[in-house]
């Protein structure tokens, strides 16, 4: 059996232009990245503005396993087989942190026939637009302390600096440092750490910004610290905001590549599903709905997460609103949500997998909440059953939702193809797509209403410090924008061993941050990491560079 890389580099892939022509781009429109990438410019989605945008399909999922349910392998399955049914389609994702790559997964391209490619660069380095996010949210820290250094003109109170450093890398030893030692030259000490760079605001800004403006002043709102007063110091307060926009001046533009099966992809941006709203930029998104009829576009993690914050944060932001939505869920993940171990799922268990049904029940209702119409992807893997497969589809049709079988990673579009008609004929059925609150809510109302709504809690519980935290930025006035519940992905709970679809729980805030750039107040529920750290046996000691210049070990 192949693997991913093996996979992809037998491919045959067609130079990035004639893809970009055959979707209407012109060559003053699109800067290539070699023979097989390119970025977009900016002025191709506006040329565009007002015109007819196709139909947006979002893809979630249930509650996942730490492996992952091939979330992604769906989404770009699902764009290769609306493709084969005739209809013009594009993918548009995440870009993959090295982080992961690094660490747990190895690879976040899709995988088997159903990935994006130059899989390897997409995985890597790509075009740099992480290492130049990297370098902007570091270059602010950077000129924070040096601010604090040449004798604090702003008088910051060093005890409230909230901006840490970043780096695309799980690297748990950085999550809490010391700077500023040796002497009175090297800076002012004092206690820092570092994010992984898909943690940032500045990556959820360039996610979440509309042009060069917005990226502007959104990047001027970044909070970095607080006076002894407790009035918030800005990046615009540091004068940092216009060079952090030229560091991003090509990260902005969306990434075009293709799948194994030459569909467009637009892959642009990586923000976390909990710290951040998880899902590709929406200039990408706005891109792909002007120029293709149909958008597949993942959200990150489960309903409870990338899609709460798609249809809370992002589609109210954009205006661009999904018409249906592919719930993306495997025979294992719902065995482990039913009480099955984690090293038992490869043995069928009916029990467990009955048990675990009511996740799956969960997250269909989170979408049927937003008003969109769900269709379930059943995942397909070797060693599912049949009577396995047979009980999830049974489940889902007795509910009256609609249900397809994939197996996409095999098979490529051609896998898909169930699921792709099923989904065209979803999004043509009338919905009324919405948020569950509007700006005018209170922001403790508005956790109330996703943990009520979307997690089935009983309600929400603060600690004295989050209320205290919340009561000022209220009072600040940034009491309309959304909230950013970051909290497990492995639950819908706070707690991640509270499996299946629990009841009679409430979730307890602990802190609260403001993201003023971003445009929304993150409150972190249980404990969330912005900084992993690397497993017992990190992916990277699986990667290895042969002597002929090809990967290995990359998925």
């Amino acid at each position: 059996m192949l693997s991913d890389v093996e996979i992809a580099e037998k491919a045959t892939l067609r130079p990035i232009m004639e893809i970009a022509g055959e979707i209407g781009l012109g060559e003053d429109e699109v800067e290539t990245y070699g023979r097989y990438k390119a970025k977009v410019e900016l002025s191709a989605i506006a040329r565009r503005k007002g015109g007819q945008l196709g139909k947006l399909i979002l893809v979630t999922a249930t509650s996942p396993t730490t492996a992952g349910e091939g979330k992604t392998t769906v989404s770009v399955g699902l764009g290769q087989a609306l493709a084969k049914i005739g209809k013009q389609a594009a993918v548009c994702l995440r870009e993959p942190s090295l982080g992961p790559c690094m660490g747990l997964k190895g690879g976040a391209a899709g995988g088997g026939f159903s990935q994006v490619v130059p899989m390897e660069d997409i995985n890597l380095h790509f075009t740099g637009d992480f290492h130049a996010i990297t370098s902007a949210h570091n270059l602010l820290a950077a000129m924070l302390d040096n601010h604090l250094h040449q004798g604090n003109a702003l008088n910051i109170d060093i005890r409230q600096i909230t901006w840490p450093r970043a780096i695309d890398m799980n690297d748990r030893a950085l999550r809490q440092i010391v700077i500023g030692l040796g002497g009175r030259t090297e800076g002012v000490p004092r206690e820092s750490g570092f994010v992984i760079t898909v943690a940032s605001e500045v990556m959820a800004i360039l996610c979440l910004a509309t042009g060069i403006d917005d990226l502007k002043e959104r990047l001027g709102n970044i909070i970095v610290a607080y006076r002894t007063d407790g009035s918030p110091v800005t990046s615009r307060d540091l004068g940092a905001a216009g060079a952090m926009a030229a560091l991003l001046k090509d990260a902005i533009k969306p990434n075009l590549v293709q799948t194994l099966e030459h569909t467009p992809a637009f892959i642009h941006g990586g923000p976390f599903a909990n710290i951040a709203h998880g899902t590709n930029s929406i200039l990408a998104t706005r891109l792909a709905l002007e120029l293709r009829d149909y958008a597949v576009v993942e959200c990150g993690f489960g309903s409870d997460l990338g899609a709460e914050k798609f249809m809370d944060i992002v589609a109210p932001l954009s205006g661009l609103w999904p018409a249906a939505a592919v719930v993306v869920t495997t025979v294992r993940a719902l065995k482990l949500q039913g009480g099955a171990r984690a090293a038992d799922l490869k043995v069928e268990n009916l029990d467990a997998l009955a048990q675990g049904l009511v996740n799956l029940d969960r997250h269909i209702d989170n979408v049927l909440t937003y008003g969109l119409p769900p269709v379930v992807a059943l995942n397909v893997f070797p060693t599912d059953s049949p009577a396995e497969r047979a009980l999830v589809v049974a489940h889902a049709r007795a509910r009256g939702v609609a249900v397809e079988q994939v197996d996409a990673f095999a098979k490529g579009g051609d896998g898909a193809i169930a699921l792709a008609q099923r989904v065209v004929a979803t999004a043509e059925e009338p919905s009324s797509p919405h948020a569950l609150y509007g700006p005018e809510k209170t922001l403790i109302e508005k956790m109330e209403t996703v943990v009520r709504s979307v997690y089935g809690a009983d309600g929400v519980q603060f600690s004295t410090a989050a209320r205290r935290r919340l009561d000022q930025i209220t009072a600040m006035g940034y009491g309309h924008l959304p909230v950013c519940l970051a909290k497990t992905q492995y639950s819908l709970t706070d707690d991640p061993s509270r499996l299946g679809r629990p009841e009679g729980f409430t979730v307890t805030v602990k802190e609260v941050r403001l993201a003023a750039g971003a445009g929304f107040v993150v409150a972190l529920l249980g404990s969330v990491m912005q900084m992993p750290g690397l497993p017992k046996e990190p992916a990277a000691e699986r990667i290895d560079l042969a002597s002929d210049g090809h990967i290995r070990g990359l998925f």
